[in-house]
C-alpha cells in the first residue's frame, strides 16, 4: 500500500523504515547531525512548505530517503494501519 505524506507525494509502506516526529527527535544532537548530513548528501525531500510535523525514512532501490512532512507521526501511523490486515 501507499502512505501519503502530503502534497502529492506517496511512498510504498513497505519502504518505511520509520516515522519520527520532528519536535521530539530533533532535540537530539545525534538525529539533528543525521538530517543535516541527509540534506548535504540530497537524500532529504520536502514534501510541502507548511510546518514540518514529521519526517520519514524510507529505503528506496537501496538508497535511503528522508521525507519532511507537515502531517504527524500519529495520523501517518494511523493511515498506515487502517490499511492492514490483522
Amino acid at each position: 500500500m501507499y502512505l501519503h505524506l502530503g502534497e502529492k507525494v506517496m511512498v510504498l509502506d513497505s519502504q518505511i523504515l520509520g516515522i519520527f516526529d520532528i519536535d521530539n527527535t530533533t532535540v537530539m544532537k545525534s538525529t539533528r547531525y543525521y538530517l543535516t548530513l541527509a540534506e548535504k548528501t540530497h537524500r532529504v525531500i520536502n514534501v510541502s512548505y507548511e510546518l514540518p510535523k514529521s519526517f520519514v525514512v524510507t529505503q528506496e532501490n537501496g538508497e535511503i530517503k528522508i521525507y519532511i512532512s507537515p502531517i504527524s507521526p500519529q495520523t501517518l501511523l494511523k493511515r498506515i494501519n487502517k490499511n492492514k490486515v490483522i
